[in-house]
């Protein structure tokens, strides 16, 4: 078993701001004490709006006179990435109730399915989608309604709830499966905010912009959550495809983002010659999917820029380990955050401590928890002997063929991925007409290095490169057939490469 420390990651942080990483209990603590340290600094930009962290808490605590009854709630938020679904997301934790938060492109049925299966009593809803209430409104007169801009005069003090207080309940991702609700803890949500803070030396008073959606945990926990802990500015970026437009215009020192992201950026930038990120940009955090070693190489070399890979769940509050060492051990996802153990079993890493869930709601929990009440997480790693974890693959994608071989294809896809030509790589188990069960493997080839090809044949190329590696490797590993193709993977939401289930 694992007990990790935070002095660890000490000597990536110069002392004076790594003294001022400190652990708090909930939301609440985190949320007075950035007002009081911060009161005059912009906080929040929107829609050509800044707010200062004072004016927040003037306009957050009339929203709490609105929102707060006589019992605890949980209070559903349905609001796209704006300053409304800050004002409701601070409203309702900083009261100590519960933030079950909405996606915004749930339809009707799902968000009226959603107040039974959470036992919601309210509902913070944006404006524009007001149509999508509609059911819950016929339907659900017990569940209160309420406008994400209403202004009340009348403040209300935030209370402090302790750290095991529910705090938020969020669906998980994932390229498999349904999603389910994880409900976290105010000291869940604070540990994963902190762990945001481990590994850099720039960490205080930062520039970040906003393109993760906030319905999912990397943009909720460390994009809005680490920035108000940290005193920083947030951007939000309504529309993914004014990015570029916002980032020239905003500056940001901070760039959160997920692996996809900041290869269509590093593209841009390649094709246009010029840094499409800006060049304030200092680092960008990446996770929610494998970093190829390729953008981290590529972003310092060209830009000096530094890209930090790590590793988390929704279960776990998003954050579990970040890689600090991100030049020396591009292929690593990090160490790990502190106030948690860890252990290994069967290769697969379970987990426990003060940044993990208190269950999944509305679900059957039946082997989510070992014997001794770690969460599995299903996925495979090793540490290396300097303690720096690396995901080898996923229990469930694990493909026994019939010789009994098992076989990881994220430990195979690393492999191929070496390759700088390939931007994205899928092995899956595949069957022929006659049904002889083999090994197939799809890639994207990454456009700047294709274009350096010239006239050569690209695909011929890249298959030739890919058989190399194909052929180092174990017989029972081998791939049988390649595919080139050209056109992305399909993605879920958080821009993760759907899993084929071909067999």
């Amino acid at each position: 078993m694992l007990n990790p420390s935070k002095e660890t990651f000490k000597k990536y942080t110069d002392p004076e701001t790594f003294e001022k990483i400190v652990d708090m209990d909930s939301v609440s603590e985190m949320w007075s004490n950035s007002v009081k340290n911060y009161p005059d600094a912009a906080a929040i930009e929107d829609n050509g709006k800044q707010y200062t962290y004072a004016a927040i808490e003037a306009d957050v605590s009339g929203l709490r006179t609105l929102v707060k009854r006589d019992k605890a709630l949980r209070v559903g938020i349905y609001c796209p990435n704006s300053y409304d679904f800050v004002r409701a997301y601070l409203a309702v934790t900083t009261l100590g109730y519960t933030a079950v938060i909405l996606p915004a492109q749930l339809d009707a049925m799902t968000v009226f399915g959603c107040t039974m299966k959470f036992d919601l009593d309210q509902i913070i809803y944006h404006p524009s989608l007001i149509e999508n209430t509609a059911i819950v409104a016929a339907k659900r007169p017990d569940v209160t309604l309420i406008a994400s801009d209403a202004v009340c005069d009348t403040p209300t003090d935030m209370i402090m709830p302790s750290g095991d207080t529910p705090c938020v309940i969020m669906f998980t991702g994932g390229t498999t499966g349904k999603s389910k609700g994880a409900l976290l803890s105010n000291s869940a949500v604070m540990q994963g905010t902190v762990n945001g803070c481990y590994g850099y030396q720039d960490v205080f008073s930062q520039r970040y912009l906003l393109v993760l959606p906030l319905s999912h945990v990397f943009g909720l926990i460390r994009n809005l959550m680490t920035a108000l802990y940290t005193g920083s500015v947030l951007f939000i970026c309504r529309n993914n495809k004014d990015m570029f437009r916002d980032i020239a215009m905003f500056r940001p020192t901070v760039l959160v983002v997920v692996p996809a992201l900041a290869e269509m950026a590093l593209n841009l930038s390649k094709k246009f010659g010029k840094n499409m990120l800006g060049d304030s940009l200092k680092t960008i955090i990446c996770g929610a999917a494998a970093v190829p070693p390729y953008l981290i190489r590529e972003y310092k070399n060209v830009f000096g820029i530094d890209i930090f890979p790590g590793y988390g769940l929704t279960e776990s509050a998003n954050l579990v380990s970040g890689n600090p060492e991100n030049l020396s051990k591009p292929e690593s996802v990090g160490l790990l955050f502190p106030n948690q153990q860890v252990k290994v079993v069967d290769g697969e890493l379970r987990l426990k401590g003060a940044n993990m869930m208190l269950g999944y709601i509305g679900e059957e929990e039946e082997g989510v928890y070992d014997e001794d009440g770690y969460f599995r997480t299903g996925d495979l790693v090793r540490f290396d002997e300097d303690g720096f974890l690396y995901i080898t693959g996923r229990i469930k994608e694990i493909i026994v063929l019939p010789t009994g071989e098992n076989i990881s294809p994220a430990e195979l896809e690393v492999r191929f991925l070496e390759l700088d030509l390939i931007q994205d790589a899928q092995v899956y188990e595949d069957v022929t007409e006659e049904g002889s069960h083999f090994l197939a493997l799809e890639v994207v080839p990454r456009a700047p290095e294709i274009a350096k090809l010239g006239e050569v044949n690209p695909v011929q190329v890249i298959t030739d490169e890919l058989e190399k590696i194909n052929n180092t490797l174990p017989t029972e590993q081998r791939v049988s057939r390649i595919i080139v193709r050209d056109s992305d993977f399909e993605r879920t939401p958080s821009m993760k490469i759907k899993r084929y289930k071909k067999c």
